[in-house]
């Protein structure tokens, strides 16, 4: 199989794999706890169900359509960069990941007009799944990039003699 293929395939995997355990636990929830219900679990942390209609820390919460058209235009520019790159080391986890993610509260907005949020920490907006992934994607395409973000996609040169040369070994 081509590395090409090969990068579709793994990233296609793992967008599956985000999406179906993202659909999974918020069937779940939703059939296990009534709106707003909260149940305590450890460390501070509930269960509880939340709709979200916005995105992030429930900005844009009466973005309705502007919602849906951020998270086509996040999908296609992703999914278009991949595209161009599928044979990039370990680039198919961050786009997997990232792509799963949307489509899973995607799903959500197309379906119910809002997220399903019930993982509530303490002193923090409840998330869920997709939002995991979401955030795994991000950090993950981060380290990928990391050198050229930081200025330095090629490794450093080999030091140099007063004549210019290498040093000899």
């Amino acid at each position: 199989m081509s590395p090409r293929v090969d990068g579709w395939r793994r990233a296609l995997a793992l967008c599956g794999a985000v999406v179906l355990l993202d659909q999974v636990t918020k069937a779940i929830v939703d059939s296990a706890l009534a709106p707003a219900e909260r149940v305590d679990l450890v460390l501070g942390f509930q269960l509880t169900d939340v709709r979200n209609r916005g995105v992030a820390f429930g900005l844009l919460g009466d973005g309705g359509t502007a919602v849906l058209v951020i998270t086509i235009a996040a999908l296609v520019l992703i999914v278009g960069y991949f595209a161009f790159n599928p044979t990039r080391g370990g680039l198919w986890v961050p786009v997997g990941l990232l792509t799963g993610g949307a489509l899973g509260n995607l799903a959500d907005r197309v379906r119910a007009d809002a997220v399903v949020d019930f993982i509530d920490p303490p002193l923090w907006p409840a998330f869920n799944v997709a939002d995991v992934a979401i955030v795994a994607g991000i950090v993950a395409l981060l380290w990928i990039h990391g050198p050229a973000l930081a200025g330095s996609a090629e490794p450093p040169a080999a030091p140099r003699g007063p004549s210019g040369a290498a040093p000899e070994r």
